[in-house]
């Protein structure tokens, strides 16, 4: 495969990254730096990025119930707590999460090393699907509720969810929503523009798959069936 997949989808970066990596002369095939994305890797070929030897790996995928207060990162130089402290498998290898959610955000997140599918996943274009619930500070009134599941106009645009509805509750603070719009913060700012402040904010749904009873702060691995349906979106 040309070189940049193979960094893709040996877990090194996305694919876009690859590029560029390749392109600035930070690989290495055989001893020589490889500057052309389009090198065809073979069996016999010995990838190196940053004197780490880039062997084929098996694609993994697995998803997390984010606790509150984790950082959705690989690392933090503030010594705060990531996602990937959680998956306690060093069998598992190099895994990163596929987009973000924020510090104060629980729920699903997708984790893996297939660089292709990582890229796809992110990309806007695929109009990933999320749900959300919602908790609100105050009773969301009936008003805002069908101006919001009207659409409404942001500083970067118009924004309008797939779905939205109120859940169980007699106080009219708890919320269902979804949508796939990948814009940063876009579930708070949707509801600041209404003045209305998130309590609570946990993600049940990504790209077709619910919780199942996933505990928060523990995770599991897909399954087949799952990549596949992912894979096909």
């Amino acid at each position: 495969m040309f070189l940049s997949k193979y960094l893709a989808t040996n877990g090194v970066c996305s694919r876009r990254k690859a590029v560029e990596l390749v392109k600035s002369g930070e690989v290495l095939v055989n001893g020589k730096v490889e500057k052309d994305v389009t090198y065809m890797v073979k069996p016999s070929d010995k990838v190196k990025h940053k004197d780490v030897i880039i062997k084929p790996q098996k694609n993994v995928y697995i998803l997390l119930n984010k606790p509150k207060d984790y950082i959705t990162t690989l690392s933090d130089e503030r010594g705060r707590k990531t996602v990937i402290d959680l998956i306690q498998n060093k069998s598992i290898g190099r895994i990163y999460p596929v987009g973000r959610l924020d510090r104060s955000t629980t729920g699903l997140l997708l984790l893996t090393n297939d660089g292709n599918l990582a890229q796809k996943l992110s990309h806007p274009s695929y109009e990933i699907r999320k749900r959300y619930h919602v908790e609100l500070d105050k009773p969301f009134k009936r008003g805002d509720f069908l101006k919001l599941s009207q659409g409404i106009k942001l500083e970067d645009g118009f924004i309008r969810p797939d779905a939205i509805s109120c859940l169980n509750d007699k106080k009219n603070k708890k919320i269902s929503i979804e949508l796939h719009s990948g814009k940063n913060r876009i579930v708070r700012r949707m509801f600041e523009y209404f003045d209305y402040k998130i309590k609570k904010l946990d993600r049940v749904m990504y790209a077709g798959l619910p919780k199942k009873g996933l505990l928060v702060g523990y995770w599991r691995f897909l399954t087949k069936e799952e990549v596949d349906q992912l894979k096909k979106l």
